[in-house]
């Protein structure tokens, strides 16, 4: 089996993706506390660095590319000094952003994080998360279009964040039943209705959970929820990651497989579910079936967790952590 799974991840050169999706920037603040503050209970955080790192959609970029995949994103910035910075960063790694529009009327979402002896203070939101406007989605979609002859599988990433709106997945949709293209969802959980037409969904246990609407119990609830997924979404097949538990593969008249996690040591699930899709993504590309693509998802996923941050995986870190698995 390692020696399928090496085979396919040294492939990785070979895919072509296309993400579309919520773009963000995520800012860490890096620093000590020593005391509490006398004007309110709560710790003083002296800085001592700081740093910008491509989030959300940008991250599953990220990840493709840091494993050898090409990579053509669609998304919004704002027309600020942050959304240049992360089209810069972008642009650096050699992702296309050919499909990264301008919308004027929203800043670059921002997220940052404050981080104190490896262990995150607090989190500070900076967004929009209306649905963008017709004529930007009429650009979103115009990006869509253009690409989709270029790519071998398409990923939405969706965070709720005014991009992945029902005109834009159902346009999505009809241009991958169109030209022959899978689709892999990071799903959100208030737009799992729409998600109906879409290859494979990668959903956390929690948001399978909250979208059916019940606080079930583990084991028999994830097979249940799995099952309905299937069946009321038409679903291909379906990935639960489940933190510690690892991971549950569905499939159409298939046996439900739990997939053990490989993860050591977990300082920081940031990103992972990021990581997760990309490398999933990427062994579809390369034609692989769903249990090999989500195995080596999960080896990928737990190299991630051993880092503070939203971190990404190299080809050589994830053959290395195949081979010792």
């Amino acid at each position: 089996m390692r020696k399928r799974l090496v085979e396919i991840v040294n492939r990785f050169d070979e895919a072509k993706v296309l993400v579309i999706g919520d773009v963000m920037m995520d800012e860490y603040i890096w620093g000590d506390v020593s005391r509490i503050s006398p004007e309110a209970p709560v710790p003083v955080v002296k800085v001592v660095k700081e740093s910008f790192i491509p989030g959300g959609a940008a991250n599953v970029v990220r990840n493709i590319n840091s494993l050898g995949g090409k990579v053509y994103l669609v998304g919004t910035i704002g027309n600020d000094l942050l959304g240049k910075r992360l089209k810069k960063a972008l642009t650096k790694t050699g992702a296309s952003t050919q499909g990264l529009i301008i919308d004027r009327s929203r800043p670059t979402t921002q997220k940052t994080r404050i981080i104190a002896h490896s262990q995150q203070v607090v989190r500070i939101d900076k967004e929009k998360t209306d649905s963008v406007a017709s004529h930007t989605r009429k650009r979103l979609i115009s990006a869509l279009e253009r690409f989709i002859n270029r790519v071998d599988i398409i990923v939405v990433a969706d965070y709720g964040k005014g991009i992945i709106a029902s005109p834009v997945l159902k346009k999505i949709f009809s241009l991958a039943e169109k030209h022959k293209k899978r689709v892999v969802i990071d799903p959100k959980v208030g737009h799992f209705k729409d998600y109906r037409g879409a290859t494979i969904l990668t959903p956390n246990k929690n948001e399978a959970r909250v979208a059916l609407g019940g606080v079930l119990t583990e084991e028999e609830s994830i097979h249940s929820i799995g099952k309905r997924f299937l069946k009321e979404l038409n679903l291909k097949a379906l990935l639960i990651t489940r933190g510690a538990e690892g991971m549950s593969l569905f499939q159409k008249d298939k046996e439900i497989i739990n997939i053990p996690t490989v993860a050591q040591e977990v300082y920081d699930v940031t990103g992972a579910g990021d990581t997760v899709t990309a490398v999933l993504a990427l062994g579809l590309a390369t034609g692989a079936d769903f249990l090999p693509s989500a195995q080596i998802a999960n080896f990928a996923a737990g190299i991630v967790v051993k880092e503070i941050g939203a971190a990404t995986v190299s080809k050589k870190e994830l053959l290395k952590g195949i081979r010792n698995g």
